[in-house]
């Protein structure tokens, strides 16, 4: 329970830094590569070592690592994207309603048991995002979508949807297949490495191109962003793992943990109003943690 509480809790926060960036007009591309070195970092302290070495390269975990780090940085920035091109409102529900594919995963790979109130919590946890994330002013939304290619409306937001669905799947299976308490953190810090490198890459390109100036502040934000990152993936992996044979209920319990927490968070510290819809959603979400975790 501390580790999905901590899972919940620190993936929440980095969703509420993302507002402090841009409150202070940090840039995000730049405090997510650096996040992600900074996670590099953190995990060999944890780790005790900085554990590259060429025997990682013939591992069996090695490239699913590879991939979790494409996927990080590239999620991260379709995030954005989405956010940009369709509105705040299609980037969160098709975020957060890309738990059902980890659940279906879970259930055809592992074999693992379904009941009832699974399928309900599952269906309840669907109209307790879109509610949850429906936004107080629709014409605004509609304004700032209005000149953008209708095709990308819907590309967009199921790009998001799947890439984001994969990656908890990836997570799982790298979990259930790969992983075990003497290579945890190694496989953790190759992935961020990877992002990182990518990143790093990235940027060097754009610098040299002129598209960006370097910034300091994104370094500091990187690193406020880095170190709850890493614990993040830390706690859920620690999760996935003491509860082998259910994470058809954990992802999809931390999921919802994370929209609702960091639903009420937003209220409390930035004063984001939240409409009667968004709190129904709120007490949906509950409603839907407890059917599916006691499912």
């Amino acid at each position: 329970m501390l580790y999905l509480i901590g899972s919940i809790v620190l993936t929440s926060y980095l969703t509420l830094t993302f507002k402090v960036l841009e409150k202070y007009k940090i840039n995000t591309f730049q405090s997510i590569m650096f996040n992600h070195w900074t996670c590099v970092i953190t995990g060999s302290f944890v780790n005790g070592e900085f554990p590259f070495n060429a025997s990682n390269l013939r591992q069996p975990w090695f490239l699913w690592a590879l991939l979790m780090g494409v996927m990080f940085i590239s999620i991260f920035n379709i995030v954005a994207i989405t956010t940009l091109k369709t509105g705040v409102a299609a980037a969160s529900v098709a975020n957060k309603l890309s738990l059902i594919i980890p659940f279906l995963f879970s259930i055809y790979l592992y074999s693992e048991k379904i009941s009832t109130l699974k399928i309900v919590g599952i269906i309840t946890a669907f109209i307790a995002v879109i509610l949850t994330c429906w936004p107080k002013k629709i014409s605004e939304e509609k304004n700032s979508t209005q000149k953008v290619n209708p095709i990308l409306l819907i590309i967009l937001p199921a790009v998001l949807f799947f890439s984001s669905g994969l990656l908890d799947t990836v997570i799982k299976y790298s979990e259930q297949t790969f992983l075990n308490e003497s290579n945890n953190n190694i496989f953790l810090i190759t992935a961020f490495a990877s992002a990182g490198t990518i990143g790093a890459i990235t940027l060097l390109i754009l610098v040299v191109a002129g598209k960006q100036k370097f910034s300091y502040k994104s370094i500091i934000a990187g690193i406020c962003i880095g170190i709850p990152n890493y614990f993040s993936i830390w706690c859920l992996i620690k999760v996935l793992k003491a509860n082998a044979g259910n994470s058809s209920a954990i992802i999809p319990v931390n999921n919802m943990g994370i929209v609702l927490f960091s639903a009420v968070m937003a209220w409390i510290l930035f004063k984001e109003k939240l409409s009667t819809l968004n709190w129904l959603g709120i007490l949906l979400s509950i409603g839907a943690i407890a059917l599916i975790a006691f499912g």
